[in-house]
């Protein structure tokens, strides 16, 4: 007997203390937009608010959509009419359950009824009708086949009762908000009553805001801050062994977005130019240290099934051929032109410099413009002000949603390009049913983004996170966001 309590003590010893009543603090570089989920739409708030805000599906860490608010769907054969059954007992984080009625606020809210701005372009486009059969069951009846829209069902439920999301947001996540000081930090903490039982394993998590890389490294050997998503590769080798180090593609596309109503940008001939001019291998080797995956398109090899292979090489570096170009559109000389790039992302500063030495090869001369992430969001995102911009678009979990962005009509073509071949392909795409067809499609329409140079598709950066060496159960989704509810303290 007293040699099994001896071996009871030593596999006791051995094994790591898991510490639930703990606290992380994770460095984010910017302020979320809004904290109201139907406004958002930088992915820093989608990183962190991930933890708070559920729909009636939700991503897991292999891309794949599976039941959160709804405890079960169905579609039917037609694809028009989705069927979901509300997941039983499911609270809010104000202690209140969540009805079926909550459910068809948030999405008719976002899809505008009685008269009301739609919030999502996407749900107004596509949603007919939103009803509740019975107290447990609501129906979402489409206007038209759309086979990715499921992934839409992502969007967060929100308390039809709560009548400021924006100050007061209120979800079903691991997590509830706790507190925003803007400039400063953003807290949530554990929700008690969350229907997955085990999770989170952590009592808070203080999402740090710091925009400058240097000093986020120095909190992080202080030990100020626990997590560091996205570090600097740069700063890699001044890491102890306290840290460990995880590293991936992201599913994201870095590129030079060329805002086709510019008068030099809106000719092909010059996006040319640009392409052939700009080293993608020069900026992953000078800017990542050679952690990036060149790209072609606005698609990441993450994206397997849908990555259309052979594009990154498309343009091969070649300055006689850009300047020919050039002087082929009337710029044989060059001309001068602005970069906005967003001050909080040094990694697309760095680019715009290494860009704009690239550029004078062929007479471009290029100034970089730093503006704060707010004036980016507002000036260069939402109102197309600008010539151009370096940025990293973060992946979504289908093909349409990463390449409607494109779409003539899309309220967030910020590049304001307009291809109608390109219009009626993505139109087929989306209700296509036979997938390999849709998957072809949906090749055809990288093929066209290259083709007619509409950015510089330049990489997918890739994650690196550093954090403390206790730190256990992170997992990488290839989606922009710190799923914090599986994180754990080991000592």
């Amino acid at each position: 007997m007293k040699k099994i309590i001896l071996l009871l003590l030593v596999i006791m010893i051995m094994l790591p203390v898991f510490i639930f009543s703990a606290k992380v603090v994770v460095r984010v570089p910017q302020d979320p937009d809004f904290l109201d989920p139907h406004k958002a739409a930088a992915s820093g708030t989608e990183e962190m608010m991930f933890n708070v805000f559920e729909g009636l599906l939700k991503a897991d860490s292999n891309g794949n959509v599976v039941p959160a608010v709804a405890e079960r769907y169905s579609v039917s054969p037609d694809g028009l009419v989705y069927t979901f059954k509300l997941r039983k007992g499911i609270k809010f984080h104000n202690g209140a359950l969540v009805t079926v009625d909550d459910i068809i606020y948030s999405l008719d809210r976002l899809r505008g009824v009685n008269n009301e701005k739609p919030l999502s372009s996407t749900f107004s486009s596509f949603i007919k009708d939103v009803k509740a059969t019975d107290k447990e069951t609501v129906v979402v009846s489409m206007k038209e086949l759309n086979t990715s829209f499921i992934t839409n069902f992502t969007v967060a439920i929100i308390p039809k009762n709560n009548t400021d999301p924006n100050k007061n947001p209120i979800g079903t996540g691991p997590f509830k908000f706790k507190e925003y000081l803007p400039g400063q930090r953003v807290v949530i903490q554990k929700f008690n009553d969350y229907w997955k039982k085990g999770v989170p394993m952590i009592d808070e998590v203080e999402f740090r805001i710091i925009t400058d890389d240097q000093a986020a490294l120095l909190a992080l050997l202080s030990g100020e801050i626990d997590m560091s998503p996205r570090i600097d590769v740069l700063q890699l080798d001044l890491l102890s062994d306290n840290f460990q180090v995880i590293k991936s593609e992201q599913n994201m596309v870095q590129l030079l977005a060329l805002n086709h109503q510019n008068k030099y940008f809106s000719d092909v001939r010059v996006r040319q130019a640009i392409n052939y001019a700009v080293d993608k291998d020069e900026i992953i080797n000078a800017v990542a240290l050679g952690y990036g995956t060149k790209l072609g398109s606005n698609m990441s090899p993450v994206m397997k099934k849908y990555y259309r292979e052979g594009l990154e090489d498309y343009y091969q570096t070649n300055i006689t051929k850009a300047k020919e170009l050039l002087r082929q559109a009337g710029y044989p000389n060059g001309f001068r032109t602005t970069i906005t790039v967003p001050s909080n992302y040094k990694f697309h500063v760095d680019t715009a410099q290494v860009i704009v030495e690239q550029l004078k090869k062929i007479g471009i001369i290029a100034e970089i413009e730093q503006v704060e992430w707010g004036v980016w969001l507002e000036r260069v995102y939402a109102n197309r002000k600008y010539e151009s911009t370096i940025i990293g678009l973060t992946g979504k979990l289908s093909a349409y949603d990463i390449l409607k962005r494109y779409v003539s009509d899309f309220s967030r073509n910020f590049y304001n390009y307009s291809n109608p071949m390109y219009d009626e392909i993505i139109r087929k795409a989306v209700k296509e049913t036979d997938d390999a067809k849709a998957t072809e499609l949906y090749k055809q329409a990288q093929d066209i983004l290259t083709k007619d140079a509409v950015a510089v598709y330049i990489m997918d950066p890739n994650f690196i996170n550093a954090m403390k060496k206790e730190i256990g159960g992170y997992t990488v989704y290839p989606l922009y966001i710190q799923d914090m509810s599986v994180i754990y303290i080991a000592k």
